[in-house]
């Protein structure tokens, strides 16, 4: 496609205010760690939810997830809808309150309490890997092609800018300039990518089209379907719902920074209502697209093939504003999220423990200039084919590493009598086991792999831990899962009562995401 005036004016204009937005909020930062890496502590509700779905929605939904979508079916949101069930209701309803009520930077914090320094660093190093290779190169690479699909620009040289753009106020603003810039970019990313879902519902034929296609939806397959057999609920997407939702630096680190518990809460739910709407913007013009691309060889450039289709010059440029917003706001996240943990979880740990603030964030952003380039070289290097669609391909990777990560801290949280050995040796044996079976059997299903290796992991923990001797009670105070987790502290249950109540609107979201699995078994 040629870009007229109007479309390149709106992508610069984009471009230029996310980048003054960013380095404007930079500048309300204090100069200790805590307003750096957690913004002060004083996020709203509203801010919180919003930034972690503008944080989880990248390229690899826009583009992978309506590859997924075209290519399997309505089936492919049910990897996005199993969160608001599974990931992030282990995240309000268990894990919120040990992170808060302990003050925690980084979630491998509450491994160093729960279990010792090594499983902190075990837990370090995999989720440092599946940022880098997952978080950014990958995103990094479908965002590039899209564009490479679309105007031909060449890949690499969209890597390098929306790295090195995205890279300047993440790493001069902290997590401040991060959410604000999300705040925006959600926005954006919501209205374009509404502008392209009525774009395609009106080419398909009109709303009817999709009332017709509803009629095929549906949220199981067969247990011997290769890429999403029902069987994916026992233990495959249990575990990487969990991990990601609820155990994930890259997350949970807007929920770290929330002003009070409540306002915590009450931004996982209000991101529980985004994650129901934005994956139905990206999966419903999928489901109806095939109507007229009926053979499309490639379903990744779906997404590209659509925006060169339906939409007239100016709306192109917000739309493609749209994929860009999502590129950047989710490796703004990411980068966050590593510099973070290499700060407090490695730098701090192991070779600076008296580090001053001044020090801990300069060694931020020095780190942050590293973790860019390692995610520029893994984007050219390790994403470069895939003969499924990427969005499975992505998901396929989660499977190595997470199993370990979920054991470590579903055992901790669950049961007093887990050892520090025990997590460890699920941690550790989490990616060899999983690169086992999938060389001994290349075609089970890496939900099916992913929920045998996750098991395991639980099982060597238990066995392991029985061995082993545990913390006495007294260690483990406020540490351990129990009723009141699922209650407010006094303080704040006192002026949220009625409407403010957070459980009330989580049942909301509960029920109607409930309704779809039931109606669409």
């Amino acid at each position: 496609m040629k870009l007229e005036i109007i479309d390149i004016s709106i992508f610069i204009i984009y471009i230029l205010t996310i980048l003054t937005l960013g380095l404007y909020a930079s500048r309300f930062n204090g100069k200790t760690k805590k307003d750096y890496f957690l913004a002060g502590d004083k996020l709203p509700w509203w801010m919180i939810g919003g930034s972690i779905i503008a944080a989880n929605i990248s390229s690899h939904h826009l583009v992978g997830a309506m590859g997924a979508a075209y290519d399997r079916g309505f089936v492919a949101i049910t990897l996005e809808w199993a969160a608001i069930l599974i990931g992030f209701n282990a995240l309000l309803w268990v894990f919120l309150p040990f992170y808060l009520r302990n003050g925690f930077y980084t979630i491998p914090e509450y491994l160093q309490v729960r279990f010792g320094s090594a499983t902190r660093a075990v837990y370090a190093v995999l989720i440092l890997f599946t940022y880098i290779f997952v978080e950014i190169g990958a995103v990094l690479f479908l965002g590039a092609l899209s564009l490479y699909a679309l105007f031909d620009i060449p890949i690499i040289y969209s890597i390098l800018a929306l790295a090195l753009l995205t890279g300047v106020y993440t790493i001069i603003g902290g997590l401040r300039a991060v959410v604000w810039t999300e705040m925006v970019q959600l926005v954006v990313l919501v209205v374009g990518g509404i502008i392209l879902t009525f774009a395609t519902v009106k080419e398909a034929g009109g709303i009817q089209t999709v009332i017709d296609s509803s009629r095929d939806w549906k949220m199981f397959y067969p247990a011997d379907d290769p890429d999403f057999p029902w069987t994916m609920y026992l233990g495959g997407l249990l575990c990487i719902s969990v991990f990601y939702c609820a155990t994930n630096q890259f997350i949970v680190q807007r929920v770290l920074a929330a002003k009070n518990e409540w306002h915590g809460r009450m931004g996982i739910i209000f991101g529980n209502y985004l994650k129901f709407l934005v994956p139905l913007i990206i999966t419903v013009p999928a489901l109806v697209a095939p109507l007229f691309l009926p053979n499309l060889d490639k379903p990744d450039l779906l997404f590209a093939t659509l925006v060169e289709r339906l939409l007239p010059q100016g709306l192109i440029g917000l739309v493609m504003a749209g994929l860009i917003s999502a590129i950047m706001s989710h490796i703004s996240g990411a980068i966050n999220s590593c510099t973070t943990i290499l700060t407090v979880d490695i730098y701090m740990e192991y070779f600076n423990k008296q580090a001053s603030d001044k020090q801990a964030i300069n060694f931020g952003k020095k780190s942050g200039v590293i973790i860019i380039l390692v995610g520029i070289l893994s984007s050219i290097l390790l994403i470069s084919y895939s003969d499924k669609p990427v969005f499975l391909y992505l998901m396929n990777l989660y499977g190595l590493f997470t199993p370990g990560i979920a054991t470590m801290f579903l055992m901790g949280i669950f049961w007093k009598r887990t050892t520090s050995v025990g997590a460890l040796t699920a941690g550790l044996i989490t990616i060899p086991l999983s690169l086992l079976i999938e060389f001994l059997l290349p075609d089970m299903p890496f939900f099916n792999r992913t929920g045998i290796v996750f098991w395991t992991c639980m099982l060597a923990c238990f066995v392991v831990s029985l061995l082993s001797r545990p913390k006495q009670d007294s260690d483990l105070k406020g540490l351990i899962w129990n009723k009141d987790s699922l209650k407010l502290p006094e303080s704040e249950r006192k002026l949220n009562r009625g409407i403010r109540n957070p459980f009330y609107w989580w049942l909301i979201i509960t029920i109607i995401v409930l309704y779809f699995y039931v109606r669409y078994f």
